[in-house]
């Protein structure tokens, strides 16, 4: 087995959030519900965008930083230098 890539259209979004746990501040700066979602393991990014009417180039660019940019700033919480390392 492979290991998911994060722009893999296919990925199920709890696939995604469980892979790259910061991604989800992405969906949370948005205040999109999708993490926790009891759906987010049989949807994709993409049907995300379409719920959400995102542009799914600009989120997927939003999820990327959220995932590997530790200086990502977040409305919500400030940014990741406020938060404790594990």
């Amino acid at each position: 087995m492979t290991r998911p890539e994060i722009d893999d259209p296919d990925l199920p979004l709890a696939d995604l959030f469980a892979r790259w746990p910061t991604s989800a501040a992405a969906f949370l700066n948005r205040r999109m519900l999708c993490p926790g979602c009891p759906v987010a393991p049989f949807h994709t990014v993409a049907d995300a965008c379409d719920e959400y009417r995102l542009d799914i180039a600009g989120f997927r660019a939003e999820i990327r930083r959220a995932a590997f940019d530790r200086d990502i700033s977040h409305s919500h919480r400030g940014t990741s230098k406020d938060r404790p390392r594990t």
